[in-house]
């Protein structure tokens, strides 16, 4: 294939096929090291290393890192644990506190030169992350009531006249203890997919004005490359509202899992 190469890619419009990454190193297995299992690799050792930074030398008037980190826990912590599960919750506050800065981290990949994608936007990361809070949510109602009391609690709410058991019972536990983790991991996967295809939109749309014969159309791609700069900032909130979302929902469902009665 011959050519301007930027006219070339800018022939095809995005779909699905933005989202495939080819492998870095052939003879692995295939997806084991791409441009976005690299991303959660680091990713998680930027968290790891930055905690770590941050308390290594905790001081009475804290550094700007050692700041940043309180900051972050202290309102996963107060904001959202606290707020929602009660004193009770406090000692799930790290799971969340880690959840929330995985996630937020994963998002802001896409909107950072040369990684521009988010793992969030393969429906593989967010359904693992569905299925932690799954698995997390249960095991903690489950360790309080045993699990025949918090299979009831979960789906029969309290005051169900018994004629009503056979139209309330299976829409509960479909909604309780089948559906959250589906509707936790679409909600963030569709944000995410939806983010990273607006930006390639407006950004290859630019491209393709700016190489056109057309000199009107050579005026107005500016207009395309503004477009993409705004709907990067508005994806920075979209993905910070997301990892609020996922992290305060899983805590509501914590919530539940600990009340005595529903």
């Amino acid at each position: 294939m011959t050519g301007n190469p930027v006219v070339i890619a800018s022939e095809f419009p995005p779909g699905v096929d933005s989202f495939n990454f080819a492998d870095w190193i052939p003879g692995l297995p295939k997806g084991a090291l791409t441009t976005v299992t690299f991303i959660v690799f680091l990713g998680v050792g930027l968290i790891i290393l930055g905690f770590m930074l941050a308390y290594r030398n905790p001081k009475l008037v804290p550094t700007r890192g050692q700041w940043i980190a309180e900051s972050l826990y202290g309102f996963v912590r107060n904001g959202i644990v606290k707020d929602i599960i009660g004193p009770e919750g406090l000692r799930f506050a790290p799971y969340f506190a880690s959840l929330f800065s995985f996630i937020l981290l994963m998002n802001v990949f896409a909107i950072i030169p040369m990684f521009q994608i988010s793992p969030n936007s393969h429906i593989a990361f967010p359904a693992v992350l569905a299925m932690l809070s799954w698995f997390f949510y249960n095991w903690v109602g489950i360790r309080k009531h045993g699990f025949w009391k918090y299979i009831k609690n979960s789906c029969i709410p309290t005051g169900t006249p018994i004629g009503m058991y056979p139209i309330i019972v299976p829409i509960e536990f479909l909604s309780n203890l089948i559906l959250r983790p589906v509707t936790l991991a679409v909600r963030l996967f569709a944000n995410m997919f939806a983010g990273h295809m607006i930006l390639l939109v407006f950004i290859l749309g630019g491209v393709t004005l700016l190489n056109s014969e057309s000199i009107f159309l050579k005026a107005v791609s500016p207009v395309s490359f503004l477009m993409a700069i705004v709907m990067t900032f508005f994806e920075f909130f979209v993905q910070l509202l997301q990892a609020y979302v996922f992290t305060l929902l899983t805590a509501v469902y914590v919530q539940g899992s600990l009340a005595d009665e529903h």
